[in-house]
């Protein structure tokens, strides 16, 4: 009997975007697929290929008889339905940060360490964070072949990791400098913007966004560190299962409405070489390599968005660090970054 697949939190813009990968998939392994919201979103009807299927309200009866539920929800609500799906027999495929670093439950990129899907002692398989998954593929292959020992990384990240509310503040912010000489002068971007009514005390941002870049993405926690940059430290360990991986990441935000972008400086075991990554990269089905110098070709936000693949470029030998390789890389955070990656662990645990 074919399986059911449930999505809760179906109209957000994460379930949308599991929608619209799970209509362009060759292979549709389930028998049935549940949407399911909020009390607020029930009855609203969706489209799932080329089906009109009714969104149905998030409660336990909901996920009677479905064999994998994909949370795309808050943390809050997966840390509280979640083990309510596990409990009726589903396996929650969590794309929040409730469970990432719980040790009973596994954190999967599946072309990392699929495996763990199958050491799941409490039902929930747990979705890396958008920024740790960019680079994950690259990684999970560079240190299969060259043994990984250390990560600088410095994020380029979209304003669509902060939500709905972020992007609309990004595009709100460019429509008030739009047809402004500013950036010439300190203050007036942000000027410019509040100006236009938007305070920077109601941003989801501490500073102007538009022509401009922020260094800090996500909550302040201890020593100056942000909550992101703590994300891409100690999933990259778990993920990569390097317990003991050196890492250090600087998370900025940038005025990019979607797709995350990730510099790498990668410390190695054994010996590396440019030509080496390059076919190492070359090799993974869901990496692009987009690399020549010399044409000025290399991947760019604005040339991977709506792509699965992530994209890799700039792949060079550090000159004055042994064992070491400086690479760019790219993955639109809404679909590799959460629902594609999402999706495919509940596919590795149907097929």
């Amino acid at each position: 009997m074919a399986p059911v697949l449930a999505l809760v939190g179906a109209t957000g813009a994460v379930g949308g975007v599991m929608i619209d990968i799970m209509d362009a998939r060759r292979q549709f392994p389930w028998g049935e697929v549940r949407l399911i919201a909020s009390a607020r979103s029930a009855g609203r009807k969706m489209t799932v290929r080329g089906q009109e299927l009714t969104v149905q309200a998030l409660s336990p009866e909901a996920f009677d008889g479905v064999d994998i539920a994909m949370f795309d929800v808050p943390d809050e609500v997966s840390k509280e339905w979640a083990p309510i799906a596990a409990a009726r027999g589903a396996v929650a495929v969590d794309n929040s940060g409730a469970f990432r670093m719980n040790p009973d439950v596994p954190l999967v990129v599946p072309e990392v360490n699929v495996a763990k899907i199958h050491d799941r002692p409490l039902g929930i398989i747990a979705n890396p964070n958008c920024t740790t998954l960019s680079m994950m593929a690259a990684m999970g292959a560079l240190h299969r072949e060259f043994g990984l020992l250390e990560l600088v990384v410095a994020s380029y990240q979209a304003a669509s990791g902060g939500g709905q509310a972020a992007i609309d503040r990004l595009y709100a912010e460019l429509d008030a400098v739009h047809g402004k000489q500013v950036g010439v002068r300190a203050g007036d971007v942000r000027e410019a913007v509040e100006a236009a009514g938007l305070p920077i005390s109601d941003s989801p941002f501490p500073a102007p966004l538009a022509m401009n870049v922020v260094p800090f993405a996500g909550s302040l926690k201890d020593d100056g560190w942000t909550s992101e940059e703590l994300k891409v430290r100690n999933e990259s360990r778990k993920i990569l299962g390097i317990p003991d991986l050196k890492v250090s990441a600087t998370c900025v935000r940038v005025p990019v409405v979607t797709t995350h972008s990730v510099a790498v400086h990668a410390v190695f075991e054994h010996a590396v070489t440019v030509e080496a990554a390059h076919k190492v990269f070359a090799a993974q089905p869901s990496i692009v390599l987009v690399d020549d110098p010399a044409a000025m070709r290399f991947p760019t936000p604005a040339d991977v968005v709506g792509e699965d693949p992530t994209y890799v470029g700039r792949v060079r030998q550090a000159l004055d660090f042994p064992n070491t390789l400086d690479f760019f890389v790219c993955g639109d955070n809404l679909r590799k970054g959460a629902a594609l990656n999402t999706y495919e662990i509940a596919e590795a645990l149907v097929n």
